[in-house]
């Protein structure tokens, strides 16, 4: 496993858990809004994390973490990520993997294996704007597909989430995306915000707060829970 960060203390990004995050290296997308660009273009020795200085750390953190949240990056482009999941496992926490859901051999054996308890995967946007949502020429959605199912089926928890950008998102868009992950309970909008350091920002802004409200209506109507990522 390729490690390019750590964020030894996180209330956030593991619902209802006290957690660390691991940020593993490498993307196969290329989505202009990226807020992690050196994770996606491979970050210098000096900015890595040796795996075995990564255990070390939950090693001296038993007791006082009780999960560990894997992202990227994009966790399952690397071969060995279920022994890596397994290990973590093994020393008694909970994970919990981030995918953008191009994977799915990969996701099926992880969820069968049993080692992960709550998967969080992002929907970039309705099926017909997947490719120019990701940066990749004649995507191909039947991977998102068959992700979306495998999660919906597999009993463990999870959630799917959208980040809003515009111009590459409308309000009416999603109601579509909603029905593409229609039979779950938990569905995120979280707009999109300008870190300074994307992978190709120009033109990109978050949506205006009446039309994200608008986009939450319109996903309502799928999904009656969900919400804007950061609210009630």
């Amino acid at each position: 496993m390729i490690i390019g960060g750590l964020q030894k203390l996180t209330l956030l990004d593991f619902p209802g858990t006290v957690a660390c995050t691991v940020f593993t290296v490498g993307c196969n997308l290329r989505c202009p809004f990226c807020h992690n660009p050196d994770l996606v273009n491979n970050p210098p020795e000096d900015l890595r994390m040796s795996e075995e200085d990564f255990f070390a750390f939950l090693k001296k953190r038993q007791g006082i973490l009780d999960g560990v949240a894997i992202t990227g990056g994009e966790p399952l482009l690397h071969s060995d990520i279920g022994e890596f999941i397994a290990k973590i496992k093994s020393m008694g926490y909970k994970v919990k993997l981030d995918t953008n859901g191009t994977f799915p051999d990969r996701l099926e054996k992880i969820l069968a294996e049993g080692n992960v308890d709550y998967v969080a995967m992002d929907i970039k946007n309705t099926f017909d704007k997947y490719a120019e949502t990701v940066g990749i020429k004649n995507f191909d959605v039947e991977l998102i597909k068959r992700s979306i199912r495998l999660i919906q089926e597999s009993g463990v928890a999870h959630e799917f989430r959208t980040t809003v950008v515009a111009p590459l998102h409308e309000a009416g868009d999603f109601d579509q995306i909603a029905k593409q992950v229609e039979g779950s309970e938990n569905y995120f909008l979280q707009n999109f915000v300008d870190s300074g350091n994307l992978l190709n920002g120009e033109g990109l802004g978050e949506l205006p707060h009446e039309e994200l409200e608008k986009a939450l209506e319109n996903a309502k109507k799928i999904i009656p829970q969900a919400k804007i990522r950061g609210e009630s």
